[in-house]
């Protein structure tokens, strides 16, 4: 792990790593047995910055896992945090429940259901910026600036890309409804 891990309370974008997919892939290696001792089933992908070839991100591995059913969600969170992962709770985004692991901070888990508002919007953005490389490149640019501009606070940087991603949202929508 090259440069893995973002303490608490900062904001730093590295150059991307092409490691990066490989410890997705190891975390989620680790994560099964975890998941098999609980009988839970969950639709596992790598996304956020680091799942997109080229993007400049913050060095934390995101992981969406999708429930496929409601009911199942209990027993998720029980084997996410027998895999060490620190649950959150929603932290103001409803439907999603956010969980952490490593010190600093390597990997962070949003579990939701899959189809909900917030799995599709994830796997569209990231989609999006993998086949655009004019937008990759834009947002590398914004997530620099911001990052620069509030190395310690990360509620304005992420406030700061908000724009961007609602433009990237809307436009991949329009161009799905044609």
């Amino acid at each position: 792990m090259n440069n893995l891990g973002l303490e608490s309370k900062q904001v730093r974008v590295v150059s991307y790593d092409t490691s990066w997919p490989s410890i997705y892939a190891g975390e989620i290696t680790r994560l099964a047995p975890a998941l098999a001792a609980k009988g839970v089933i969950l639709i596992l992908e790598h996304t956020g910055s680091t799942a997109v070839p080229g993007l400049a991100a913050k060095p934390i591995i995101d992981i969406l896992a999708g429930l496929r059913r409601e009911v199942d969600r209990v027993a998720a969170v029980k084997a996410l945090k027998a895999a060490a992962f620190q649950h959150r709770g929603e932290q103001e985004i409803p439907g999603r429940d956010f969980f952490r692991r490593g010190e600093p901070r390597q990997f962070h888990l949003h579990l939701t259901i899959v189809g909900s508002a917030f799995w599709n919007d994830h796997r569209t953005f990231r989609n999006w910026l993998r086949a655009h490389r004019d937008a990759m490149q834009e947002y590398a640019s914004l997530k620099q600036t911001l990052a620069a501009k509030y190395p310690t606070d990360r509620e304005s940087y992420i406030h700061g890309k908000s724009a961007f991603v609602a433009q990237v949202l809307q436009t991949a929508r329009s161009l799905r409804e044609c």
